[in-house]
């Protein structure tokens, strides 16, 4: 696992009893203007490698969402990481919950785990910047 790494934060997921309002509070008092899917993405360039672009996503879920599953917490994190099938083998290995399978999308790769609480965590290995269909 020497290269295998969580990289920064992928984004900030929280449930919400009124997605729709909460996303007009903080548009209105803290100017985050999220889109109709219902979050926002902050772009930055990676300081390392500056041809990159990446971005953290904040998104309000409806409260009843399943998405969140198996944990019943208010919020998930993600997590961008680099080398995901190896951080999964050493999370099994060390008997942490993994949670489903690895889901490719077209902005990259996807999985989940629990933390010693029962927050799940997403870990996202993302595709280069000129591949993620978001970011064009």
């Amino acid at each position: 696992m020497a290269n295998a790494r969580v990289t920064g934060l992928g984004g900030l997921f929280f449930r919400s009893k009124d997605p729709k309002s909460t996303i007009e509070w903080y548009r209105k008092h803290l100017g985050i203007d999220a889109a109709d899917w219902g979050g926002f993405a902050f772009q930055w360039t990676d300081k390392d490698t500056p041809s990159e672009t990446g971005y953290t996503v904040w998104s309000a879920f409806p409260d009843d969402t399943n998405y969140f599953e198996p944990s019943s917490q208010e919020f998930m994190m993600n997590f961008r990481v680099q080398g995901l099938d190896e951080i999964l083998c050493a999370c099994r290995e060390q008997g942490i919950t993994v949670v489903g399978d690895v889901d490719a999308q077209p902005n990259g790769r996807f999985a989940w785990i629990l933390d010693p609480e029962g927050r799940k965590i997403e870990l996202w290995e993302p595709v280069p910047s000129k591949e993620d269909p978001y970011l064009a």
